[in-house]
């Protein structure tokens, strides 16, 4: 068994939570465009506008789950620090959460201690999920532009 401080289990398990929320929601989330969107047929420009309105509001919602996250962990130190603010706010934690799960990278805040756990993750749960938006869009934006809905 690998030893490892008990602060290190507890982030990865939160880590797994909140990754896994991360893409059940956006998996239900494109699930409800694909029945959705069909049904503005000759409407190609709200089509495309509601598709990446949503897409984004979904980016956001999971942006803010890591952000939640990375708040309720860190409020004992135990699991580490986000350096490069006095103290950690909400918005501080949202705000690390967006450049990390936007593969922006670390500048003013960096991560110190067991939270790196949720950050490394979170940063591939990212590129992984905004890449499938992408797709889902190149997809959708294929049946619109070759006449197929």
């Amino acid at each position: 068994m690998i030893d490892l401080p008990n602060s290190y289990w507890m982030t990865g398990a939160t880590t797994a939570l909140l990754t896994t929320a991360c893409v059940l929601i956006h998996y239900e989330g494109l699930r409800f465009l694909s029945d959705f969107l069909p049904r503005l047929k000759h409407h190609y420009r709200r089509r495309m506008i509601l598709l990446i309105l949503s897409l984004l509001m979904l980016h956001i919602v999971e942006i803010w789950i890591f952000g939640f996250g990375y708040f309720w962990l860190l409020q004992d130190p135990e699991f580490g620090r986000i350096l490069g603010t006095d103290e950690l706010t909400l918005v501080d934690s949202v705000y690390f959460s967006a450049m990390v799960y936007t593969t922006v990278g670390f500048g003013d805040l960096y991560p110190e201690g067991a939270i790196r756990i949720v950050s490394g993750t979170q940063a591939i749960t990212g590129l992984t999920i905004i890449t499938w938006s992408a797709s889902y869009t190149f997809v959708e934006m294929s049946r619109v532009w070759n006449g197929r809905e």
